[in-house]
């Protein structure tokens, strides 16, 4: 499953690609593709293989082109690109959210994997996950519960956001034109600019969006530490805060017209101008996580 997503994805991303690249000429290397479509090279060959079966390119070896021949293709639909694991957590957050879930809220597997649509392994593996962190605790009897947050937990926290993220907008910067993190960034900001345009009716869809332009961000440095450290950043920064509803419109103005600078900063490619967005962002995020837990009794006492 995980290879498929990662062949789907990458499928996808290619035809991003060679939609901007003229007819009859020579696509680039294997190795260019795998790093311009952050993948290995098996899976680069193995998504030439499927656009040549689809008439999408030409030729071989080397001398793979886009083919004079190339009509539109179908893409992999959007939930076969993510993750199970990205699915699940995706689903959990909003399962907080819109049941209202507190500290010593009991989580029940069964009951999360019918509602999910999903086998009771994948939220197992879930939750087994964030145990680690300590913001999800096993019963003795068995079951589950989630567990309260200190707000010592959570400045710590803060600190390595602080530090991977304003090094993943630098690294952002450095990145070459024909990167597709780039058309992937202006999507993004039509997202935005349309978002704001429906802000009263929509002000609750910022939690995606949010998460959606934080991980494209750090896409810019690739990680695996960092990307299995990010699910929990997800969950206290990008969700966790959002229980508190007093403002929550206003709120996700504010931040998605900081957003907005920021991805200007980074297309401007003006380095000072980055490093302010992101400072400005990050000091406005954590004000607000801090400002909403405290309202709300969302941390635990510390021990």
């Amino acid at each position: 499953m995980k290879t498929d997503t990662v062949f789907k994805r990458a499928f996808n991303d290619a035809l991003d690609l060679i939609a901007e690249w003229p007819v009859g000429e020579t696509l680039p290397s294997e190795n260019a593709l795998a790093t311009q479509l952050r993948v290995s090279r098996t899976t680069v060959r193995k998504v030439m293989a499927e656009l040549s079966a689809r008439s999408v390119i030409g030729g071989g070896g080397r001398q793979r082109i886009v083919s004079p021949a190339y009509t539109k293709t179908d893409r992999f639909p959007e939930v076969e690109t993510v993750a199970m694991s990205d699915q699940v957590e995706k689903r959990f957050m909003e399962w907080m959210l819109r049941d209202n879930a507190r500290p010593g809220t009991a989580i029940n597997e069964l009951e999360l994997a019918r509602r999910f649509g999903v086998a009771t392994t994948s939220i197992r593996e879930f939750l087994n996950r964030f145990q680690r962190f300590g913001l999800i605790e096993r019963r003795p009897a068995g079951g589950w519960v989630l567990a309260g947050f200190t707000t010592g937990f959570a400045l710590e926290l803060f600190e390595i956001r602080e530090m991977f993220e304003l090094r993943s907008a630098r690294d952002f910067v450095a990145l070459p034109a024909h990167s597709l993190l780039w058309r992937k960034l202006e999507a993004l900001r039509e997202d935005h600019i349309t978002l704001l345009r429906e802000i009263d009716s929509r002000f609750h869809d910022f939690s995606d969006l949010d998460s959606r332009f934080h991980r494209l961000v750090n896409s810019a440095s690739p990680n695996r530490f960092i990307d299995s450290f990010y699910d929990v950043i997800t969950m206290i920064f990008h969700y966790h805060y959002q229980w508190n509803k007093h403002d929550e419109r206003q709120r996700n103005e504010v931040a998605i017209r900081e957003h907005l600078t920021f991805i200007d900063a980074l297309i401007s490619r003006d380095m000072e101008a980055v490093e302010a967005a992101c400072w400005g962002h990050l000091a406005s995020a954590k004000e607000t996580l801090l400002r909403a837990t405290s309202e709300q009794g969302m941390f635990a006492e510390a021990k």
